[in-house]
């Protein structure tokens, strides 16, 4: 049957039912799984309940960087976080300093040991124009350094930590 003029609303109870659906066979879909950090702190492993280990494969980035990195970027709003891809993406950040300009960062960790070139992060800025409206501006190259030097700092005080404790 064509969709015709007046029939929204129809296609909107069947969309809504569908997502429904969706949502419950996913609820239904096998045991759970939690994450727990690996001996050493050199990734993390899923394990289903009970403790006894999945088929599925381990996460393949650093624990340390993970954890430094959510750390580092606490003061900005999260977006996304991908265990699995390595990736941390924030959402826009405004200083209350300087209402006219935010910023949003992108970190990528690349490696499943803690190495200086297993990280890398992207910082986006944008600033207000006259009209009020948010335009791209060019970011210092030296803000993302000192954001990876930051992450990198942290990550190696949570493996000392580790080691000591």
């Amino acid at each position: 049957m064509p969709f015709v003029r007046g029939d929204w609303k129809r296609g909107l109870l069947v969309g809504a039912a569908a997502l429904s659906a969706l949502a419950l066979a996913a609820c239904s879909s096998g045991p759970k799984t939690f994450q727990t950090q690996e001996e050493g702190g050199g990734g993390f492993r899923l394990f289903g309940r009970g403790g006894a280990k999945t088929a599925e494969p381990a996460i393949s980035v650093n624990g340390y960087l993970w954890r430094a990195t959510l750390d580092t970027l606490s003061f900005m709003p999260l977006a996304s976080a991908d265990p699995y891809g390595g990736v941390i993406i924030t959402d826009w950040y405004v200083n209350p300093e300087k209402p006219d300009e935010r910023f949003k960062c992108t970190v990528y960790i690349l490696d499943s040991r803690l190495r200086a070139d297993g990280l890398n992060v992207a910082v986006f800025k944008q600033t207000r124009d006259a009209a009020g409206n948010w335009v791209d501006a060019p970011a210092a190259t030296q803000t993302e350094t000192d954001i990876e030097n930051s992450i990198l700092s942290r990550a190696r005080q949570l493996r000392l930590s580790n080691i000591r404790g």
